[in-house]
């Protein structure tokens, strides 16, 4: 009987795969964080608009380990990170997986900045050779990644203005089909500065509440990773959950708990900085591969 093809071509993308994160894992170790693992079965997650858990009997497959990261952070831990599986109801394409695995990493007692200079020493130590090539195109990765905010890009980029596309209902819309493209075409990019109600758990930014310490790293045009320096005050952040979670109702989503032992753990919580990395995304970046299926050894279609 023959061996199973598409299994079988997969294997230097698996070993490739296995490479990027043992390295990964060398590079929080190296700088004191600890590995940890939170349960993947929740009672509640953080309720996000465009977001849909998967149900587990009368609980629910976390959408991200973040709310039992933070409660550790809360408790004196300094720095953590973390490898594991998170399940979103409906993504699936090139990009997407509806089970799929995130890197995590947090900091106590910093902000967002903290968490740019991680990325770039991640990257440099997963790609010691300076640069990559994404869609035919060079990337170079040498320090200092351009730090642009989302209203210089809108302004740049788009065909309307950033709080025309916020007034229309468009951003997302807008943002993807106008803005990505351009972003990390030749060098990494750090899109900061994102409007505060699109940020629901980041601390708004000194001198300018209307925006938040929100930033999102890119290749290629390809989202990376999501940061964001932590909002630590548990009564707004119970307001945003609840504005959240009536507009998935009003949308006609399943309504969901609030995490509550998160809330009341925030309290505690010093200034704090977290981000969450796309681990199948990046080594399809890092491995020139087509499509996300292509650095996974199955997807569901294959099950």
């Amino acid at each position: 009987m023959e061996a199973n093809w598409s299994l079988a071509r997969k294997r230097q993308a698996l070993i490739e795969r296995a490479r990027i994160v043992q390295t990964i894992r060398a590079f929080f170790i190296d700088r004191d964080f600890l590995e940890v693992e939170t349960p993947q079965r929740l009672p509640a997650n953080a309720p996000e608009p465009h977001i849909d858990a998967v149900a587990s009997g009368d609980w629910f497959l976390q959408t991200s380990p973040e709310l039992c990261m933070k409660r550790l952070l809360a408790a004196g831990y300094p720095r953590l990170f973390q490898l594991g599986k998170v399940w979103r109801a409906g993504e699936r394409g090139g990009r997407h997986l509806p089970e799929f695995t995130l890197l995590e990493w947090y900091r106590r007692d910093t902000d967002y900045h903290a968490l740019m200079d991680d990325c770039e020493g991640l990257l440099r130590a997963l790609v010691p050779g300076g640069s990559l090539t994404v869609a035919g195109r060079g990337i170079n990765l040498a320090p200092q990644w351009e730090r642009l905010t989302v209203v210089k890009a809108f302004t740049r980029h788009a065909s309307v203005p950033l709080a025309a596309a916020l007034a229309s209902g468009r951003f997302e819309e807008i943002l993807t089909s106008e803005v990505e493209p351009h972003l990390g075409s030749n060098a990494p990019i750090f899109l900061t500065e994102y409007p505060v109600e699109l940020a629901a758990l980041a601390r708004p930014k000194p001198g300018d509440v209307s925006v938040a310490e929100r930033f999102e790293l890119y290749l290629g045009g390809i989202e990376v990773a999501n940061a964001f320096s932590e909002l630590t005050d548990p009564i707004e952040q119970r307001r945003r959950f609840l504005h959240d979670e009536a507009a998935r109702r009003a949308s006609g989503k399943v309504p969901a708990p609030l995490p509550e032992a998160f809330l009341r753990d925030l309290a505690a919580l010093p200034a704090a900085a977290g981000i969450a990395l796309g681990v199948d995304r990046l080594v399809m970046l890092l491995t020139g591969a087509e499509r996300i299926d292509d650095v996974v050894a199955f997807t569901p279609d294959d099950l």
